[in-house]
């Protein structure tokens, strides 16, 4: 691992406190991994201000490196035949109207900031009742006068002007492999990018993504703490066209959103999940709908002389998303698309040209955005951003290899099926007469695929005791008359003809008026939208993905398709942007990065960093415990932690916790059967007729954590209020739940974390054997062996497994003056296969060679050690 020294200057990042050492040291590292141009991993744990630095460190280089793109160089020795002085008077005449372009801009700004200083959140306010009667905020459904908007316009599907024409198409979901597939089955081997009329310029920016907008909430705040200079520039040249400029530099912030965060119409946001919600709002944009029923926010000619003034309230102070959605209400204009539109002129900077000087310059400097919205190339299409040439920081990057696998993997459930079969066939009943052409051709087609695909997944599991089994797509396709089907046109088609638009929205029209059909979504995910989504995973090429068929415990059926490998789809990020940084409390083992994720990466152009905490060494107590109280070895492996004595030897070690740690005590279990498990054995076991559960209790109060997520934050609520009390409490949670997530466990909350076991995933299922053999495979595609392959498989579900611990561990320090013990409960823990893949600040706080110390010796040390904190 490589480990930045301090450069042989201290620079100054404009941090707003006085930075630790270790900050300081992150701080360079990252500015060095931007201006090289690299791909940098960074760890920090969390509570070592990690989010502050990230913004001191890219700002700092932003502003040098606009600075340098302020002054260009000219060539003053006269190589190209121009004397010196013209040089000059180019150099300057070029200064002069940037400034020129500043004062114009920071003009505008500075009113707007005055006036809401004046009104005090002037936006918050509610609307004079003229406005909203003017706006129409009806929440009411749009009804349906005509059957005739369901048909289908006509279709040529060998068309080219039709190729790039649908919305719905995403061809950044296509990989290389699948676009030369498509070619093959007569389709295009590029395809039109959407919006050509939005495309970003080489102006510099940072793209800031994280997980959640919560998370994105907490870095705005932090980015409002951070107070850059004028930039070096200005005061060379000020003069008298620079009067008037503010000394304080206000940086120019722009939050991105989805839809569903930003969508101000009442008849768009009642549709419910996202999917639905991008659905309602494109079906209000179609030429078919009526003036009267289109969106009255939606930006047009006529309107943007508003859609300037979103841009110039939304750069004249930083704001959250939230912060957007207010301003497009009392704005009237729509926050999702105003926001595109205010990202598109940035070009106060360009790297390659000066032209284009003359429009207006908005200085955008950092984008946030969701995980989904930066990894998704449809997304990113869809918004208008351009990667090329930015700044790419991806904070809380622990799980970016899991999300980009999320993001492209898909289930269809066995009742979404049969819901499209029912749907499309009333459909047909109802249209096929005036269904013309190739319209007729590709629906019947479309049901032909979906019957094909729903027999094969009855077959299947019919067929078998397995709950869960790996699928062909040959099986898959294998039905009557399916092995006809153009695949490629056919799902082209279904982007482009908006069939499941249409088929929705007439069962829908059909239930209002009595007919009969199937029963409406009710917000949800449409099924035939949803069942289009998964008919593109067919065009993917076999390597990058597998099928499975699984039956849960109520026995409903799903088809899903795994994602295998995320490379691809996180390389074009790579290759457009100047430089990435992965930063996160937990990255270790940092190694899976550069394996499975920068395979491709050169080693020169790959760097990693990692530090340890900024608490004091005796804040931190570890222990790694692998004998209970009465000596039995601690073994919570599959086979082995069910036993009657391994429940009853983890409770008594809980017991001796749970008395000598003060406060609160939080337990992770590898799952929330197994959590379940114990403690309905906890009932049952008894000592002197005492339950162990009982036992526990009277020390310290039990929560555990719900499976439900909307019940989470009242358990963390009932939690918080028993340790304010003085009572104390035991959290019972789970590695990888909602409370090993972005939870604080700061001072009481977390005076002890443990840790039961190991959460290995299941080795056995049909997934994990794929993904074993697809790396297996990958290894020995690059020239290594059989056995090699074997080995790197082993690593990676070994990391999977310890990045999941690590993440939940690093949840006890939050601060420099907090103090925790973090106990492993587990003999594994101690052997250096596993022990070596802990976080390098936890590693520190072990006993030497990491050997698991009688139990006896542990209490006594924890003991000691909260004996000596205040």
């Amino acid at each position: 691992m490589e480990l930045n020294s301090m450069a042989s200057f201290t620079r100054d990042f404009h941090h707003p406190y006085e930075p630790y050492a270790i900050q300081q040291e992150l701080m360079t590292a990252v500015y060095d991994c931007i201006a090289e141009g690299k791909v940098g991993i960074f760890e920090s744990p969390t509570g070592t201000g990690k989010s502050l630095s990230l913004i001191c460190s890219t700002l700092t280089w932003l502003r040098e490196e606009q600075e340098r793109a302020a002054d260009p160089a000219v060539d003053l020795d006269g190589d190209d035949g121009e004397p010196t002085w013209l040089g000059e008077q180019t150099r300057r005449q070029r200064t002069e109207k940037l400034v020129q372009h500043r004062l114009d801009l920071e003009s505008r700004l500075d009113k707007i900031r005055d006036k809401e200083a004046r009104q005090k959140r002037m936006y918050e306010g509610s609307e004079p009742a003229a406005k909203r009667a003017k706006g129409s905020l009806d929440s009411r459904h749009m009804e349906v006068e005509d059957e005739r908007q369901f048909l289908l316009d006509d279709y040529e599907s060998d068309s080219e002007a039709r190729e790039s024409a649908s919305a719905n198409e995403t061809p950044g979901a296509f990989s290389a492999a699948t676009l030369h597939l498509m070619q093959k089955l007569g389709g295009p081997s590029t395809l039109a990018t959407p919006n050509t009329d939005i495309e970003l310029t080489d102006d510099l920016k940072v793209f800031f993504c994280s997980r959640t907008h919560s998370q994105l909430t907490q870095f705005i705040s932090e980015l409002r703490r951070v107070q850059l200079p004028p930039a070096r520039w200005a005061d060379r040249e000020r003069g008298s066209s620079f009067r008037g400029v503010q000394q304080r530099n206000v940086l120019k912030h722009l939050p991105l959103g989805s839809r569903k965060n930003l969508c101000i119409n009442p008849k768009v946001l009642n549709a419910g999940n996202a999917v639905a919600i991008n659905e309602r709002c494109l079906d209000l944009q179609q030429p078919s709908t009526p003036q009267d029923r289109k969106c009255t926010f939606l930006p047009n000619k006529d309107n943007e002389v508003l859609v300037n003034d979103f841009r110039d309230h939304t750069l004249a102070k930083i704001r959250d998303i939230e912060d957007l959605g207010i301003l497009g209400k009392h704005l009237r204009i729509c926050p999702y698309y105003s926001a595109r539109a205010t990202i598109k002129p940035s070009e106060v900077f360009p790297q390659k040209s000066w032209a284009g000087m003359d429009n207006f310059l908005t200085e955008v400097q950092i984008v946030t955005l969701p995980y989904q919205l930066l990894l998704m190339k449809s997304a990113r299409e869809a918004l208008g951003i351009s990667l090329k040439d930015h700044v790419v920081v991806i904070d809380e990057a622990h799980n970016l290899m899991d999300a980009i696998s999320n993001m492209y993997s898909i289930a269809v459930t066995q009742s979404q099926l049969h819901r499209s079969q029912a749907q499309l066939r009333a459909y047909l009943q109802k249209f096929r007469k005036r269904l013309q052409g190739k319209n007729r051709v590709y629906v019947i087609q479309t049901v032909r695929l979906i019957d094909s695909i729903s027999e094969c997944l009855e077959k299947t599991m019919s067929a078998t005791r397995n709950n869960e089994i790996q699928v062909s797509i040959s099986d898959l396709m294998g039905g009557k008359g399916v092995d006809q089907i153009n695949l490629y046109k056919l799902v082209r088609y279904l982007g482009q003809s908006k069939l499941a638009r249409k088929v929705d929205s007439y069962i829908d029209f059909a239930l209002q008026k009595g007919a009969n059909g199937s029963d409406s979504h009710g917000g949800t995910t449409p099924a035939l939208t949803h069942v289009q989504g998964f008919l593109q995973s067919l065009m993917n090429p076999a390597a990058e993905g597998r099928f499975f068929a699984e039956r849960d415990e109520s026995n409903a059926v799903t088809l899903k398709y795994m994602l295998l490998d995320p490379t691809f789809h996180f390389k074009e990020v790579v290759d457009d942007a100047r430089a990435v940084v992965l930063a996160g409390g937990t990255m270790s083992p940092i190694e899976d990065y550069a394996r499975h994720l920068f395979s491709y990466v050169p080693p020169e152009r790959l760097k990693t960093w990692s530090c340890g905490h900024i608490i004091p060494k005796d804040n931190l107590f570890v222990r790694c415990i692998g004998q209970s109280s009465d000596g039995m070895e601690l073994d919570f492996s599959f086979a082995k932690r069910e036993s009657m004595p391994m429940i009853d030897a983890l409770g008594n070690c809980l017991l001796h916790m749970a008395a000598t740690i003060p406060d609160g005590l939080v337990v992770f279990f590898p799952s929330y059967a197994y959590l379940t498990y114990v403690l309905t054995q906890w009932q049952t076991l008894t000592s002197n007729s005492i339950s162990t559960r009982t036992r526990l209790e009277t020390l310290k109060p039990i929560f555990q954590e719900s499976k439900v997520a909307s019940n989470v934050e009242d358990v963390l609520q009932q939690y918080s209020k028993a340790i304010d009390d003085g009572r104390g409490g035991i959290l019972l949670s789970v590695v990888g739940g909602k409370l090993s997530e972005g939870i604080n466990f700061s001072d009481k909350l977390g005076r002890g974390v443990a840790v039961v076991g190991l959460p290995f995933p299941n080795i056995h299922s049909a997934q994990w054997k794929a993904k074993l053999e697809y790396i297996e495979r990958s290894i020995v595609d690059r020239g290594g062996s059989s056995l090699e392959g074997k080995a790197a498989g082993r690593e990676f579900y070994e990391n999977v497994c310890m990045r999941a611990v690590n993440q939940s561990i690093g949840r006890a320090i939050r601060h420099q003056k907090d103090f925790a013990s973090i106990l492993l409960l587990d003999r594994r823990y101690s052997t250096p296969r596993i022990g070596d893949k802990l976080p390098g600040w936890i590693k520190q706080a072990l006993p030497l060679a990491n050997t698991a110390p009688e139990f006896s010796e542990t209490v006594r040390g924890l003991h000691n050690f909260f004996q000596a904190k205040p």
